[in-house]
């Protein structure tokens, strides 16, 4: 419990509803829960509610989405917080919401802080080979990522680490150092600390064409193997679900000229450092394991 005090939590994805969900069962209930508005989903386009709204209106949680930076600060304005919790919102806060509470906004944010601040520390990680990664818990500033420190804690990667599982696995480490400091951040016993600029990175947002793999880089790999296997096999689990790695095979000799896009879902990597194939889907088909 943090004794009056009244928060927000902020997030949208399955990433942010497990922070939410063990605020909860510890007994940290906020106040009300802002989450992005609902989307179509799928081939059908079906509209779906957030993960974080589902988990929210389990618990009887009041739940808003606001369209906008405008709605945002209506909905910070009427509910006056204390404090804001965020993990993986999904919209950049403006300095006018970010004033609003008097103990700030505190942003779970997977990477150690300034290494991979923006929006893909996850895939970041993967994608770089890194043999450690982490969580930062930080006070949201106006400029990206930049805020004071107020802890931190490491995570060791596994070779198998995909972007599902390692982001489960930091948010989860988030969420319970989060719980463990709140109590003392409130009461005044830690003091931010700064970020030292000079050592920051950054990573970008990651379009459908950085998830393309040559055809003639993916038989090398499968062939061969060696460093070319290595850096798909990241790749692959860097980069699905979103956006998705693929490649294009050529269609038989008789129609040699056209291709057709296979999406690589799976992969993993031999004893001989080759890379094999798991699972695929051709455009237009349903995956199939191989």
């Amino acid at each position: 419990m943090i004794p009056n005090t009244k928060y927000l939590f902020l997030g949208t994805p399955e990433f942010a509803a497990i922070v939410l969900e063990k605020l909860i069962s510890a007994g940290i209930i906020p106040e009300a829960v802002i989450c992005n508005p609902d989307k179509p989903v799928g081939r059908k386009q079906v509209i779906t509610p957030p993960p974080v709204k589902v988990l929210a209106q389990k618990n009887n949680l009041p739940v808003y989405q606001p369209k906008n930076k405008i709605e945002l600060l209506e909905v910070v304005e009427k509910l006056k917080p204390d404090l804001g919790i965020v993990a993986a919102y999904g919209m950049l806060l403006p300095k006018n919401v970010l004033d609003i509470p008097k103990y700030g906004f505190i942003n779970i944010h997977p990477s150690l802080l300034p290494k991979y601040r923006g929006a893909t520390p996850i895939q970041a990680a993967i994608l770089n080979g890194d043999e450690k990664t982490g969580v930062s818990l930080f006070i949201i500033e106006e400029q990206m990522d930049n805020g004071k420190i107020l802890a931190q804690k490491e995570l060791t990667m596994a070779n198998d680490y995909n972007y599902g599982t390692l982001g489960r696995k930091l948010f989860e480490m988030g969420a319970d150092l989060l719980i463990e400091i709140l109590p003392k951040y409130i009461d005044g016993e830690i003091i931010p600390l700064l970020q030292d600029d000079s050592l920051a990175t950054y990573t970008q947002k990651i379009t459908t064409q950085d998830a393309f793999i040559k055809p003639e880089d993916l038989k090398i790999a499968q062939d061969t193997g060696g460093k070319i296997a290595f850096e798909i096999d990241r790749k692959i689990r860097a980069l699905n679900p979103e956006p998705g790695v693929w490649t294009m095979i050529k269609d038989k000799p008789f129609n040699a000229a056209r291709g057709k896009r296979m999406k690589i879902l799976e992969a993993a990597l031999t004893h001989e450092s080759k890379l094999k194939l798991k699972k695929i889907q051709y455009e237009g088909k349903t995956p199939v394991e191989i």
